[in-house]
């Protein structure tokens, strides 16, 4: 058996040996050679927009704006509170119509979030595009992501809002902090809420812009305060909401004495009520903050109600969880370890079998030329032949 076995060993080692000599003999393949000309090539961006969609063909190629003011000057400042870092705008033609489109790119979804409430008026329809949108007459509003997009018709027709939907299927989507909404917005009562009536800003422009219910100087935007605002229809009358978040409660705490004095100053209050502060039924006017959050209440309601909407408003401190890489650092060493134990038991198991096949080949060789299973059994002794 071990004279087969070294014969078996031999002709392997024959045989790879003769591999080698072909391998090395065979000529070798020349790598591949790179050659470039000029500036290595920077890898494209996706445009903005399209240069068709839908039907709808540019009649020059869409133009990236880096500035906001480019895209709106009358508002530029609201825009920047707002974090945004330029956009695209583009001309459409299809036969005799046009279309202008103007879309807005930010850094996170709060700040398209806010720009889309603050171009929003109250009153307009809602419309089923991208993440919310709307629509007056030729012009369509909506926001996906940290885009907004403003579009122009010369003539809307029944499949307008398709043909924005299309537009929106290839807009980008943030990913990570940058994909969460606003914290604030959670804060608002659902109850008797006129949906497209929310307002969400991040600064005094923005604030004053969309009709802020306070003076901008008395909200403090400058210790990085976020308000929103959003008109409820209670039994009584029309009332507002107003929600302020500050990073802290005791800043909180501080503001809510300031507004409450503010408030209570009445006609006589430095600086004096804005438009829709003004207009409210002063017996309705209601302030209180719970958390970081302060809450006001101002319109037409009767106080009771008043008192009843602001006892809706609460704060809870909720973790939010990130959304992690996929191929983090514990992905991959777990993945490691995983791999380490499957090559152990391939191994183990591999051995096993191999000395299972080896080990009962030849105990059945033996068997079969009438010998003992196993060699053991086999005692060699000296026999001293003395019967003479």
């Amino acid at each position: 058996m071990r004279w087969m076995a070294m014969a078996a060993g031999a002709a392997i080692l024959a045989g790879a040996g003769l591999r080698m000599e072909a391998r090395q003999a065979r000529p070798k393949k020349p790598a591949p050679m790179m050659v470039t000309t000029g500036e290595p090539t920077a890898t494209k961006e996706k445009p903005l927009l399209p240069e068709t969609f839908a039907g709808w063909d540019a009649a020059e190629k869409p133009k990236p704006v880096s500035d906001p003011g480019q895209l709106d000057n009358a508002n530029v400042a609201a825009l920047k509170e707002y974090g945004c870092t330029g956009g695209a705008v583009a001309d459409y033609k299809r036969g005799s119509e046009t279309l202008s489109v103007k879309a807005l790119t930010f850094n996170d979804v709060s700040g398209a979030y806010g720009a889309y409430s603050f171009y929003r008026q109250n009153g307009w329809p809602k419309a089923d595009i991208g993440t919310g949108g709307t629509s007056d007459n030729n012009r369509v509003l909506f926001w996906k992501g940290n885009t907004v997009v403003d579009a122009t018709f010369s003539h809307v027709g029944p499949m307008s809002a398709a043909e924005m939907r299309d537009l929106a299927k290839g807009l980008p989507s943030p990913q990570g902090n940058r994909a969460l909404p606003p914290p604030i917005l959670t804060g608002l009562p659902q109850g008797s809420l006129e949906k497209q009536t929310t307002h969400f800003a991040q600064g005094p422009a923005g604030y004053a812009g969309a009709g802020g219910v306070l003076p901008a100087e008395l909200v403090r935007f400058d210790l990085d305060a976020e308000a929103v605002t959003a008109n409820y229809s209670l039994t009584s009358g029309p009332a507002t909401l107003t929600l302020i978040d500050y990073p802290t409660p005791q800043l909180a705490e501080a503001q809510e004495k300031k507004i409450r004095a503010y408030i209570k100053a009445g006609s006589g209050a430095q600086p004096a009520f804005p438009k829709p502060l003004a207009d409210s039924d002063q017996a309705s006017l209601e302030v209180l903050h719970t958390g970081p959050i302060v809450a006001l209440v101002s319109g037409d309601a009767v106080p009771d109600e008043s008192h009843k909407l602001l006892a809706h408003v609460h704060y809870s401190a909720e973790l939010t969880q990130m959304p992690q890489d996929r191929e983090s650092e514990v992905v991959k060493t777990s993945q490691f370890l995983m791999g380490v134990a499957m090559l152990v038991i391939v191994g183990c198991s591999a051995a096993v079998l191999l000395g299972f096949f080896l080990g009962g080949g030849r105990a059945l060789w033996r068997v079969a030329r009438g010998k003992p299973v196993s060699s053991v059994y086999e005692v060699e002794f000296i026999r001293l032949h003395l019967e003479d």
